[in-house]
């Protein structure tokens, strides 16, 4: 077990952490949150003994190896494979004792000891390691120094994983990876066998992973059973007195509502309408961001374009001489929603930079609208600001010819009004500069917006308000992120970056997590090897038919449930203008009460049978299914 006592820290005259106090139970994995800022960094420094609490103490058992990832990436000529070798200290120690000793009887003890801790398969352990967190077999072997920043951190994870601490403690491990190592990533601790702590804002490894949630808020410590939805439930049954919360979560669905009501059944909003609707279905009782204004997010709409935004025909790009990717054929209408997954170095970024027009096609085509602008976000755009300037002096210098009015507009958007807009840069959270970023590349209302990596740095809830402005944006949206929860509320369209081309990704993200694991049927298919060629393509033929039978029963089911959300749509419509008349769409207005009391029943007996057909769909797929 480990036990904060009391923990108070202060830094800069501020208490930042004020007298802490919780019980992790022994082997448990515990989801470190909070705000940014909160103080979640200064608790682990305090774990780890690099940084003295003003009061009270970490408890823990004693002889516990406690792992924790440097500051500064490891660098030199070694490789990453001969680093994450060098990380577990005392099979290198044995190792060398085992060359030079010569006292049989000791010599018998350090090979019994090697063997005990599996010293004879770590080359094989770490090799696996490696290649989970994106280095292939030739990546492997390269000189450190060879590696950019990003790729080192990853070098220095794999060596801390590798050293199979009794107490692991990790910082958002997730900000150097891709979404494929971050899948491993997730797959790995969740069977880690020692005990865990591990700051994230990755609500899918939060709860796919750990099974506590330490909550730090005002300096103090809460200890949730369960992973992050469980931790929201909980938190929000506890807020559930508080009215203005409930108020202004009530007015927001309401917002939400109106628009799925008014845009699912017109073409050119329905994808948006679809968004909404999913994000409707997933939000938990109670926001708490939504009492935070300081978390804002509000882009701007554009004005409308004619499809499509963009077409690529064999298009091929690169750098210099080099072409990255070749053969592209892709279409972005105005209301797309694209997600562009594949791992780091295939291509993603060359691909959002052909798109935002920063690089040329090499061959092939190419045709954008004229009219079209372009919102691109990088990384880069937000370690570029000027930290002695503020925010009101970047939109200012960057919307030159605007008035102050709609420069603070902007800013305002973005949650940076009063004193939030005159603060220097350098003293913004990184949220705080990533927000800035965003402000300044949406300042002129694009109609495509590029976002490449946007939720680094950003907490949970920034998060969750960065999903709902994408969703309520009124453009086309290309998303490069690791975040998975963000990529299925946002995205309607999978793109796979692979192979030196780029193509459509026909399956869910369900479907994509499960061959990034290898979640094959591999068994099934040795079986089937060993099977008669004749009883083989029976099984074949059979298996096709089963498929071809479940598909049209989630279509069924799919068609069921989509006429479902739009019968209930209107049901709410007629309901808002019955019990609310100024509030009610057009149309509905100019009807009588008896006329909308008539419609609304037609509409709620056609909902049951619906959803009674819907409930029959499902049922047949899970017989078929069993």
């Amino acid at each position: 077990m480990l036990t904060i006592n009391g923990i108070t820290v202060r830094l800069g005259g501020r208490a930042i952490l004020e007298r802490a106090t919780a019980s992790l139970p022994a082997r448990s994995r515990v989801g470190l949150i909070g705000r940014n800022g909160a103080g979640k960094s200064t608790l682990m420094k305090v774990m780890i003994g690099q940084l003295e609490a003003d009061e009270g103490s970490i408890d823990m058992p004693r002889k516990t190896r406690v792992g924790y990832i440097a500051q500064e990436a490891p660098s030199g000529t070694a490789t990453p494979f001969e680093t994450v070798l060098a990380a577990d200290t005392e099979r290198a120690t044995l190792l060398a004792a085992s060359e030079s000793e010569q006292d049989p009887h000791k010599l018998g003890d350090i090979h019994e000891r090697l063997i005990a801790i599996d010293a004879y398969t770590a080359p094989a352990r770490a090799a696996r390691i490696l290649i989970g967190l994106g280095f292939d077999e030739a990546m492997q072997a390269q000189p450190l120094d060879n590696f950019s920043g990003g790729w080192k951190m990853r070098v220095a994870l794999a060596a801390l994983l590798f050293s199979n601490p009794d107490l692991l403690l990790l910082d958002e491990p997730s900000n150097h990876l891709d979404l494929e190592a971050t899948l491993w990533l997730e797959n790995f601790l969740r069977a880690y066998p020692g005990q865990l702590v591990v700051i994230s804002h990755e609500r899918d490894l939060l709860n796919n992973v750990v099974d506590n949630i330490l909550h730090l808020e005002g300096g103090k410590v809460t200890l949730y059973a369960g992973g992050y939805d469980a931790f929201e439930r909980q938190r929000a049954e506890r807020a559930a007195q508080l009215a203005a919360a409930k108020a202004s979560q009530d007015a927001q669905r309401a917002k939400l509502q109106d628009y799925i009501a008014r845009n699912s059944a017109r073409a050119s909003t329905a994808k948006q309408a679809q968004s909404r609707a999913k994000l409707l279905a997933r939000m938990q009782p109670i926001a708490a961001l939504a009492e935070d204004q300081t978390l804002a997010f509000d882009f701007p709409s554009p004005d409308e374009l004619k499809p499509p935004l963009i077409t690529l025909d064999l298009a091929s790009v690169g750098y210099a001489d080099r072409p990255v990717l070749q053969r592209l054929n892709l279409r972005i209408d105005p209301d797309d929603r694209i997600a562009l997954l594949g791992r780091n170095g295939n291509g993603k970024t060359t691909l959002a930079r052909l798109l935002a027009a920063q690089l040329a096609p090499m061959a092939g085509s190419m045709a954008a609208s004229g009219k079209m602008r372009v919102g691109y976000f990088t990384q880069y755009q937000v370690e570029e600001l000027d930290g002695s300037d503020t925010p009101l002096a970047h939109m200012t210098r960057i919307m030159e010819g605007k008035t102050q009015a709609a420069v603070r507009a902007q800013l305002g958007r973005f949650g940076f009004s009063g004193n939030k807009a005159t603060t220097q840069v350098a003293k913004l959270s990184g949220g705080e500069r990533a927000r800035l970023a965003l402000a300044l590349i949406t300042r002129d209302a694009p109609h495509l917006l590029i976002l490449d990596e946007p939720t680094n740095h950003l907490d949970v809830d920034a998060r969750e308000a960065l999903v709902q402005a994408l969703n309520g944006f009124d453009g086309a949206v290309v998303l490069v992120s690791h975040d998975r929860h963000m990529l299925e509320l946002t995205a309607d369209r999978l793109v796979l970056v692979d192979d030196g081309t780029a193509r459509e990704y026909a399956g869910s993200m369900d479907d994509y997590v499960a061959m990034i694991l290898g979640k094959s049927t591999a068994s099934d298919a040795a079986g089937a090897a060993q099977a008669k060629p004749k009883d083989a393509r029976l099984a074949r033929q059979e298996a096709a038919r089963a498929r071809e039978a479940q598909a049209t029963l989630r279509q069924s089911a799919k068609d069921h449930e989509t006429r479902a959300a739009k019968l209930a749509q209107q049901v709410s419509a007629i309901d808002r203008a019955m019990f609310d008349p100024a509030s009610a769409e057009p149309a509905l207005a100019k009807l009588t009460m008896g006329d909308l009391a008539q419609r609304r029943g037609k509409f709620a007996a056609e909902l049951e049978a619906v959803e009674a057909a819907w409930m029959e769909a499902l049922e047949a797929i899970e017989t078929a299914a069993a």
